[in-house]
């Protein structure tokens, strides 16, 4: 998956509701999920989807249930585009600080 399936992913509020939700839950059922959003079951299986196909969620089935929960390593690439456009950032920052230093001995 590529950081923008990720970040098209959690452009939604209840996908980030329903994020929030295995974060702090755990796994959870698909059931358990729509008794607690505001959207039926199946908005919810729609929204499960778009997570898993973005690679944020996996998935257990346990006879006709099916089990979400996160998965750790599902947004990695977006971590790490992040970490580099932080980076970019701060180096950037560092060479206009500098260079208004520079300028000020200068004066």
């Amino acid at each position: 998956m590529t950081y923008e399936t990720v970040i098209t992913a959690l452009a939604d509020p209840t996908r980030r509701t329903i994020l929030e939700t295995l974060r702090s839950e755990g796994e959870i059922s698909v059931g358990a999920l729509a008794a607690r959003l505001p959207v039926s079951r199946p908005a919810v299986s729609q929204h499960l989807r778009v997570l898993s196909e973005a690679g944020l969620l996996r998935v257990r089935i346990e006879g006709t249930r099916r089990v979400y929960r996160l998965d750790p390593g599902g947004a990695e690439e977006l971590r790490a585009w992040l970490d580099a456009m932080w980076s970019d950032a701060l180096r950037g920052f560092a060479a206009e600080a500098s260079r208004r230093a520079n300028s000020r001995k200068k004066d």
